[in-house]
């Protein structure tokens, strides 16, 4: 297994949620780190805005846009490996604005290859996700399992992932697609479940409005997903595959919203929101997922089981500062 101290990298949508906290993980492994973030006229990074000083001193901060060809090949310039975590994710959005998604999750992501395969790149991981698998046909979903475009988000991902398997194929361009089943933990966006639980019950709410509460979900503590990038990444046998980061295991998200109310307010009741269910064919049932292939190639193991990563999330929300971030008297689509 590789080190990746001296070793220049490059993490596209690093101010983003996983890429904020793999950055963190980059620079304490001793990485040379430039972090490609979607440019605004606020010159504001994301997450990345809330890191240590002495640790965004250490990183080479480049802005862009993912969409764009030739400010993508400049991120990619003189660097041994890219992360491509750039996207759009949120399911609701997708239904309102599904060519956004296109142009990003697959022509962004085609834009990384056509780079790394230019310049000699000579490692590429393309982050995935489990909604490329739809609701389970069996479980654990491992990566056989057949591909299901429920939403349009994971119609792109499903893309993004055949060109990036295409580029192996073809060009030889030595990819791994990292398959990421549900991640959460501190900087999580408010569009998804955890968050959302807990900014309503942290603003004193007793009734807590939800979706569907009867999908299952597989969680991932957001470090052991970040772990399961460097392993990878790290690892020769991981090139030319595609791999998932999972638990192996799954909880109802009524089940997991009870969960949360205990923890913090136990007079918390849940309440039915229409708005937030998905259509009836949109929505995936159930995600349980298979880790045998990456403990198979890797030396991974999961280090916070859920439990302690809900109250490791829960510290972070109760941080007025942290909780400030949040929208929490709106839907977040």
């Amino acid at each position: 297994m590789m080190s990746l101290a001296r070793t220049k990298v490059c993490v596209t949508g690093a101010c983003g949620f996983i890429g904020s906290h793999l950055v963190e993980r980059l620079v304490a492994e001793g990485a040379q780190v430039r972090a490609f973030v979607y440019y605004n006229s606020f010159n504001r990074w994301g997450w990345l805005d809330r890191l240590p000083s002495e640790v965004l001193s250490k990183i080479e901060v480049m802005t862009g846009d993912i969409r764009d060809p030739h400010g993508v090949r400049e991120a990619l310039k003189g660097v041994d490996i890219v992360f491509h975590l750039a996207a759009l994710i949120a399911i609701p959005f997708s239904y309102h604005s599904p060519d956004s998604y296109v142009d990003t999750n697959v022509k962004g992501t085609l834009n990384v290859l056509q780079a790394a395969r230019d310049l000699g790149t000579k490692r590429v991981l393309v982050t995935s996700t489990s909604e490329v698998y739809g609701t389970a046909q069996f479980v654990p979903i491992d990566e056989t399992h057949p591909r299901q475009g429920q939403s349009p988000y994971s119609a792109t991902k499903i893309g993004a992932d055949a060109m990036a398997d295409a580029f192996y194929r073809s060009f030889g361009l030595p990819i791994t697609i990292v398959r990421p089943f549900n991640t959460y933990g501190p900087r999580q966006s408010a569009r998804a479940i955890i968050p959302t639980i807990i900014t309503q019950l942290l603003e004193g709410r007793t009734e807590i409005k939800l979706g569907a509460l009867h999908p299952t979900r597989d969680l991932v503590y957001v470090s052991d997903t970040v772990s399961g990038f460097i392993d990878m990444a790290t690892s020769e046998k991981t090139i030319g595959t595609d791999i998932n980061i999972a638990t192996q295991s799954e909880i109802s998200m009524g089940d997991l919203a009870q969960k949360l109310i205990d923890k913090i307010n136990p007079n918390a009741t849940i309440l039915s929101d229409d708005i937030r269910l998905r259509p009836k064919k949109s929505e995936v049932e159930r995600l349980f997922g298979s880790h045998t292939k990456l403990k198979a190639l890797t030396a991974w193991e999961q280090h916070v089981d859920l439990d302690k990563g809900l109250d490791l999330t829960i510290d972070w929300f109760r941080d007025k500062d942290n909780l400030a971030q949040y929208k929490t008297h709106i839907y977040n689509v």
